[in-house]
């Protein structure tokens, strides 16, 4: 399974962003190990793991400590090494939600294009709420994962938007 996986850490003079190898890793403290190598006096860092075009997993480090990690599908752990590495010991459901079972109305009101807030056939875990404080909701989150057609790119593309950081992200993907 193919994976790209980008680092952005938030200095005093904005962002920076680096690719980072997760080849070898042995467990999630390691993997936080390489985000905090990325650059050690970050206030925040992220990193965000995209696997297959399908699933993504995002990492977050403030200070370097308290590590809280988001997987837009637990399936990402019975698929793979890494998945199972990065959301394997996750809990099943996402936190920091309310109401997640209520249809959520669609720009217009019509009844008939309800949708669920979270696509019903993937599973989030972890802290859904891990970018909360950046100006992305739990439910912005889950709504950009379960977006029929989104891929992990343009989810990543989308919170690094609200971030101010795309710029530095896709550049590592041009390399």
């Amino acid at each position: 399974m193919s994976y790209f996986a980008a680092a952005v850490a938030r200095l005093e003079g904005g962002w920076t962003a680096d690719e980072v190898s997760l080849r070898g890793v042995t467990d999630v403290d390691e993997v936080a190990d390489r985000l905090r190598d990325v650059e050690p006096d970050a206030d925040l860092s992220l990193l965000f793991v995209e696997a297959d075009d399908t699933y993504l997993v995002i990492l977050r480090l403030d200070d370097g400590e308290d590590l809280r990690i988001f997987g837009s599908d637990s399936t990402y752990a019975e698929e793979s090494q890494l998945g199972a590495l990065l959301v394997g010991d996750l809990k099943t459901s996402v936190t920091g939600l309310e109401d997640t079972d209520e249809p959520r109305a669609v720009a217009g009101g019509d009844e008939e294009a309800e949708q669920p807030a979270v696509d019903p056939e993937a599973d989030p875990v972890g802290d859904a709420d891990i970018l909360a404080d950046l100006g992305i909701s739990a439910q912005k989150l889950l709504s950009l994962c379960g977006h029929e057609g989104m891929m992990p790119a343009d989810v990543t593309a989308e919170i690094c938007q609200v971030l101010g950081c795309v710029d530095e992200v896709e550049e590592l993907r041009e390399v």
